[in-house]
């Protein structure tokens, strides 16, 4: 069993209806796209979080969380190029200030502890299991800019967070960012941005575009021409792994984020079944 490949067909997306005909998300951008791998986004966010609020309103009582038990060790190629990579071997990772060990950027900290960590400019990633990953931008003055529930909003970090751990997502994406101030700009002349003028589907296609100021994270910001030169590959374990393969950033970028939600024993379970059935 070495490293498989699949090749997904991607339809017209004007032609393929999600399961919400009005294309849209209720905490995210609009979508449209093929219901089967891109059907739910953050918008199951809200839902879960209203769920599990107490009477009074607080934030949801937290839960451990382990990051390696959770989560799903990916990369992300274009073309030949890694573009985005999340990693717990210490020989994959490129260490960061602060980091012990391998993975140790991985690490995940309270909202008031990110408080101390983060510079203007850094991209946080909050996280929480059955969850989507919610992605900020920090501005500065304990505050972010962020896509929350179709609109681009001005938060603070704690109010962002909705109780769920974190951590800084710089270097998760490879590419070269912008400077801190280019960053924290992009981010603020987009507040109050939202419904049918948003150009991102996520929080973090949103976020990354503010980083990198890349057109790929946008809405239509590549041509689908039947390539596919975008590559998933997702680590099994046992130096097993499986490859998805893609038209565009952003298709791969909802793949990832189903594979986040649903966490790492559902989809070794589900590629298990998967590559059985093929053999």
């Amino acid at each position: 069993m070495g490293n498989q490949v699949e090749k997904l067909t991607h339809l017209n997306y004007k032609e393929v209806p999600t399961a919400d005909p009005t294309g849209m998300d209720r905490d995210e951008g609009p979508r449209i796209g093929v219901s089967y791998i891109f059907s739910n986004d953050d918008d199951e966010l809200e839902q879960q979080q209203d769920s599990v609020h107490d009477p009074g309103g607080e934030h949801p009582a937290l839960q451990p969380y382990d990051p390696q038990l959770h989560e799903v060790e990916c990369s992300v190629y274009y073309r030949d190029e890694c573009i985005y990579q999340k990693s717990f071997s210490e020989e994959d990772t490129q260490p960061e200030e602060g980091d012990e060990g391998g993975g140790g950027h991985l690490s995940t900290y309270t909202p008031e502890n990110l408080l101390n960590r983060c510079k203007p400019g850094d991209l946080v990633e909050f996280v929480c299991q059955a969850q989507y990953p919610h992605w900020v931008v920090y501005v500065g003055d304990f505050q972010v800019v962020h896509l929350h529930r179709l609109e681009v909003v001005n938060s603070f970090l704690t109010d962002a967070s909705q109780g769920r751990r974190g951590r800084i997502a710089n270097q998760l994406y490879r590419y070269k960012p912008l400077s801190p101030a280019v960053v924290v700009r992009n981010a603020l002349e987009q507040v109050g941005c939202k419904d049918r003028d948003l150009s991102w589907r996520n929080s973090e296609c949103f976020a990354a575009w503010c980083r990198y100021g890349k057109r790929e994270f946008k809405i239509g910001g590549e041509l689908r021409i039947g390539k596919q030169p975008y590559r998933l590959q997702i680590r099994l374990g046992d130096k097993r792994s499986h490859t998805l393969e893609f038209q565009s950033l952003e298709d791969l970028i909802m793949e990832k984020r189903r594979n986040d939600q649903i966490g790492r024993a559902a989809v070794i379970q589900e590629l298990s079944s998967h590559l059985q059935a093929a053999e």
